[in-house]
Protein backbone atom coordinates (compact mmCIF):
# COMPACT_ATOMS: atom_id res chain seq x y z
CA UNK A 1 0.00 0.00 0.00
CA UNK A 2 1.12 3.53 -0.90
CA UNK A 3 1.94 5.20 2.15
CA UNK A 4 -0.03 8.19 1.24
CA UNK A 5 -3.18 6.37 1.24
CA UNK A 6 -2.36 4.59 4.65
CA UNK A 7 -1.66 7.91 6.02
CA UNK A 8 -5.14 9.11 4.53
CA UNK A 9 -6.96 6.28 6.36
CA UNK A 10 -5.35 6.43 9.71
CA UNK A 11 -6.29 10.23 9.38
CA UNK A 12 -9.95 8.80 8.87
CA UNK A 13 -10.02 7.23 11.69
CA UNK A 14 -8.36 9.97 14.28
CA UNK A 15 -11.35 12.07 12.58
CA UNK A 16 -13.33 9.11 14.44
CA UNK A 17 -11.25 9.77 17.78
CA UNK A 18 -9.02 6.25 17.29
CA UNK A 19 -5.26 6.63 16.98
CA UNK A 20 -4.46 3.77 18.94
CA UNK A 21 -4.31 0.50 17.03
CA UNK A 22 -3.86 -2.92 17.60
CA UNK A 23 -1.39 -4.77 15.17
CA UNK A 24 -4.53 -6.07 13.91
CA UNK A 25 -6.46 -3.04 13.88
CA UNK A 26 -4.56 -2.03 11.13
CA UNK A 27 -4.60 -5.16 8.89
CA UNK A 28 -7.83 -4.67 8.42
CA UNK A 29 -7.67 -0.88 8.07
CA UNK A 30 -5.27 -0.80 5.29
CA UNK A 31 -7.07 -3.73 3.71
CA UNK A 32 -4.02 -5.72 3.25
CA UNK A 33 -4.15 -9.29 2.36
CA UNK A 34 -0.13 -10.30 1.76
CA UNK A 35 1.72 -10.44 5.30
CA UNK A 36 4.58 -8.90 3.40
CA UNK A 37 3.54 -6.01 1.88
CA UNK A 38 1.71 -5.09 5.25
CA UNK A 39 4.77 -5.56 6.93
CA UNK A 40 6.53 -3.42 4.75
CA UNK A 41 3.86 -0.19 4.98
CA UNK A 42 3.87 -0.58 8.55
CA UNK A 43 7.80 -0.70 8.82
CA UNK A 44 7.94 2.18 6.23
CA UNK A 45 4.93 4.01 8.68
CA UNK A 46 7.25 3.65 11.49
CA UNK A 47 10.32 4.65 9.68
CA UNK A 48 9.30 7.82 8.31
CA UNK A 49 7.53 8.49 11.93
CA UNK A 50 3.48 7.89 10.90
CA UNK A 51 3.01 5.79 13.54
CA UNK A 52 5.03 5.02 16.97
CA UNK A 53 5.36 1.70 18.42
CA UNK A 54 4.03 2.70 21.94
CA UNK A 55 3.96 -1.33 22.76
CA UNK A 56 4.42 -5.42 21.30
CA UNK A 57 1.79 -4.55 18.56
CA UNK A 58 0.34 -1.34 19.22
CA UNK A 59 0.82 1.57 17.53
CA UNK A 60 -0.08 5.46 17.65
CA UNK A 61 -0.92 7.90 15.22
CA UNK A 62 1.54 10.51 15.34
CA UNK A 63 -0.71 13.21 13.70
CA UNK A 64 -3.10 12.58 16.14
CA UNK A 65 -3.76 15.60 17.98
CA UNK A 66 -5.17 13.80 20.90
CA UNK A 67 -1.25 12.02 21.27
CA UNK A 68 -0.69 14.03 24.39
CA UNK A 69 -3.61 14.11 25.73
CA UNK A 70 -4.51 13.94 29.66
CA UNK A 71 -6.17 10.57 28.23
CA UNK A 72 -3.30 8.92 26.19
CA UNK A 73 -1.59 6.53 28.61
CA UNK A 74 -5.62 5.14 29.91
CA UNK A 75 -6.09 4.74 25.57
CA UNK A 76 -3.02 2.67 25.20
CA UNK A 77 -4.03 0.63 28.43
CA UNK A 78 -7.64 0.31 26.80
CA UNK A 79 -6.24 -0.79 23.15
CA UNK A 80 -3.51 -3.15 25.26
CA UNK A 81 -6.43 -5.27 27.13
CA UNK A 82 -9.07 -5.14 24.63
CA UNK A 83 -12.00 -7.56 24.93
CA UNK A 84 -11.21 -7.61 28.89
CA UNK A 85 -12.73 -5.64 32.07
CA UNK A 86 -10.14 -3.36 33.21
CA UNK A 87 -10.66 -0.16 35.26
CA UNK A 88 -7.91 1.85 36.89
CA UNK A 89 -7.68 1.45 40.37
CA UNK A 90 -4.65 1.30 43.49
CA UNK A 91 -2.78 3.84 43.59
CA UNK A 92 -3.67 6.13 40.84
CA UNK A 93 -7.26 6.12 41.64
CA UNK A 94 -6.71 6.35 45.42
CA UNK A 95 -4.09 9.13 44.19
CA UNK A 96 -6.91 10.44 42.58
CA UNK A 97 -9.99 10.63 45.85
CA UNK A 98 -6.80 12.26 47.87
CA UNK A 99 -7.00 8.72 49.94
CA UNK A 100 -3.23 8.42 49.64
CA UNK A 101 -0.49 11.32 49.68
CA UNK A 102 1.51 10.30 46.73
CA UNK A 103 0.43 11.21 43.05
CA UNK A 104 2.25 9.01 40.59
CA UNK A 105 3.34 11.20 38.06
CA UNK A 106 4.32 9.26 35.31
CA UNK A 107 2.47 5.73 36.24
CA UNK A 108 -1.07 4.28 35.60
CA UNK A 109 -2.35 1.53 38.31
CA UNK A 110 -4.91 -1.09 36.25
CA UNK A 111 -7.11 -4.17 37.66
CA UNK A 112 -7.54 -6.16 34.68
CA UNK A 113 -9.31 -9.62 34.12
CA UNK A 114 -6.09 -10.18 31.54
CA UNK A 115 -3.09 -10.69 32.47
CA UNK A 116 -0.82 -8.88 34.69
CA UNK A 117 1.84 -6.68 33.11
CA UNK A 118 3.88 -3.51 32.77
CA UNK A 119 4.37 -1.78 29.83
CA UNK A 120 6.80 1.33 29.95
CA UNK A 121 5.74 3.99 27.06
CA UNK A 122 7.37 7.84 26.14
CA UNK A 123 3.53 8.86 27.84
CA UNK A 124 4.32 6.72 31.03
CA UNK A 125 4.23 3.28 32.72
CA UNK A 126 1.15 1.41 32.41
CA UNK A 127 0.82 -1.36 35.24
CA UNK A 128 -2.17 -4.01 35.35
CA UNK A 129 -2.90 -5.84 37.84
CA UNK A 130 -4.95 -9.08 37.29
CA UNK A 131 -7.96 -9.72 39.17
CA UNK A 132 -10.33 -12.80 39.61
CA UNK A 133 -13.19 -10.62 41.00
CA UNK A 134 -16.40 -11.55 38.70
CA UNK A 135 -17.78 -9.49 35.88
CA UNK A 136 -20.75 -8.22 38.25
CA UNK A 137 -18.68 -7.33 41.14
CA UNK A 138 -16.62 -4.76 38.55
CA UNK A 139 -19.53 -3.56 37.03
CA UNK A 140 -21.26 -2.38 40.69
CA UNK A 141 -17.93 -1.21 41.86
CA UNK A 142 -16.30 1.16 38.92
CA UNK A 143 -18.17 4.00 37.71
CA UNK A 144 -17.42 5.79 34.15
CA UNK A 145 -15.95 9.06 34.37
CA UNK A 146 -15.85 10.46 30.78
CA UNK A 147 -12.41 8.93 29.74
CA UNK A 148 -10.91 6.08 28.10
CA UNK A 149 -10.96 3.94 31.44
CA UNK A 150 -13.77 3.38 34.22
CA UNK A 151 -11.88 4.37 37.54
CA UNK A 152 -13.06 1.81 40.93
CA UNK A 153 -14.82 3.82 43.73
CA UNK A 154 -12.76 4.77 46.21
CA UNK A 155 -13.58 1.87 48.78
CA UNK A 156 -12.74 -0.58 45.96
CA UNK A 157 -9.53 1.12 45.32
CA UNK A 158 -8.87 0.16 48.90
CA UNK A 159 -9.56 -3.40 48.83
CA UNK A 160 -7.70 -4.06 45.44
CA UNK A 161 -5.15 -2.12 47.44
CA UNK A 162 -5.28 -4.24 50.38
CA UNK A 163 -5.97 -7.23 48.30
CA UNK A 164 -2.44 -7.02 46.53
CA UNK A 165 -0.57 -6.35 49.61
CA UNK A 166 1.25 -3.74 48.67
CA UNK A 167 1.54 0.47 49.57
CA UNK A 168 -1.27 -0.30 52.30
CA UNK A 169 0.88 2.44 54.61
CA UNK A 170 0.18 5.18 52.13
CA UNK A 171 -4.09 5.32 52.95
CA UNK A 172 -4.63 8.25 54.88
CA UNK A 173 -6.65 7.72 57.49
Amino acid sequence: MKQSEAILRLHEWNLRGHYIFQHRDLKKIFHEDNERNFNETLKRLVKNQFLERVARGTYLYTLSNDRFSANTLESIAKTLRRGEYSYVSLESALSEYGAISQIPIDRLTVMTTGRKGEYKTQYGVIEFTHTKKSVPDIIDNIRSVGRPLRIATEDTAIRDLKSVGRNVHLIID
